[in-house]
């Protein structure tokens, strides 16, 4: 099954037995989605090996928090709901949307509140974005859009990753449209920006894992995946789940013997505090046992980025 995205209509008889039960998409809500970030990673780190990363983490989502409310966005994006529905394609696919320069200026926002944070590489990295020339940063966009990866160090990905999900977290949270389950392919990707998840989130209120959903690495949106079945090929025949020795039942490992992927799962009920960016970044132990055990991670988490 795949999901799509409709302009907002009155709702046929068939999208109300949808709507009253489990809601395929959730687009995101950008209000303290940020310091709610930048409050868990904080929190993470007073006990992690990877705490300086962490911190460095934080001070990433509490700048796009900021320059979030100081550059808000107003699109008119209809055309591009009706457009998405006649092709069946998410409305704002990373490899066919053209880019704004909204963008670039969140960048350089951006870098002008996290300077006087930052020190060291850190800072020199945000010194030499801050002099790149339009058509440099249009090219990395390109490049982590086709996971080009090495054209990217990995020490400016995430800053530049940053300023592409604000901006476009700020074009889905003004979609006015629904969604609705249909026959088709390609559910490990977001339905509205074509991207990968981060992880996968059961939300509070399940007794079981029937309200899992995967949450977008770049757009913020959350699209439902039924349990029991692979986040990547959707098959249920070899899915096992790993945790570690110590875990509180917080994070799951969900692998697949069909397709040889892996993603997290982390579970509300056991912590209401978890945040997916946040809490996968702190559980980079369970990827290293999963990668001991042969499975490739399917999804990517927006402050680390493979590279040099």
């Amino acid at each position: 099954m795949s999901i799509r995205i409709i302009p907002q209509q009155p709702l046929e008889e068939s999208d109300r037995h949808v709507a009253n039960n489990i809601p395929p998409l959730l687009f995101p809500r950008l209000k303290n989605c940020y310091l709610r970030r930048a409050a868990r990673l904080r929190d993470l780190a007073k006990k992690n090996p990877l705490g300086d990363y962490l911190r460095f983490a934080a001070v990433i989502a509490e700048a796009q928090e900021i320059v979030l409310y100081d550059h808000p966005l107003q699109m008119d994006l209809h055309p591009l709901l009706v457009a998405s529905a006649a092709s069946g394609k998410p409305p704002l696919d990373i490899h066919t949307l053209p880019r704004d320069s909204h963008w670039q200026r969140l960048l350089q926002s951006l870098i002008a509140e996290m300077k006087p944070e930052m020190s060291g590489q850190a800072l020199a990295v945000l010194e030499n974005l801050e002099k790149a020339s339009s058509q440099e940063l249009e090219a990395m966009a390109d490049a982590l859009f086709s996971n080009d990866f090495a054209q990217v160090s990995s020490d400016r990905a995430p800053f530049i990753w940053a300023a592409l999900s604000l901006y476009w977290a700020q074009m889905a949270a003004l979609i006015p449209g629904k969604a609705r389950t249909e026959a088709g392919d390609h559910r490990q990707f977001c339905p509205v920006c074509n991207s990968v998840p981060v992880a996968s989130v059961v939300h509070i209120g399940s007794q079981t894992d029937d309200l899992r959903y995967l949450h977008c690495n770049l757009c913020e949106s959350e699209w439902y995946v039924a349990p029991d079945q692979c986040t990547n090929c959707e098959q249920k025949r070899e899915l096992h789940y790993w945790s570690l020795d110590s875990a509180t039942g917080v994070v799951k490992a969900e692998s697949c013997g069909d397709c040889g992927t892996w993603l997290k799962l982390f579970y509300q009920q056991k912590d209401p505090a978890v945040e997916p960016v946040a809490d996968d970044l702190a559980t980079l132990v369970l990827d290293a046992r999963m990668e001991q055990e042969g499975f490739t991670r399917s999804s990517l988490n927006p402050f680390l980025f493979p590279g040099d």
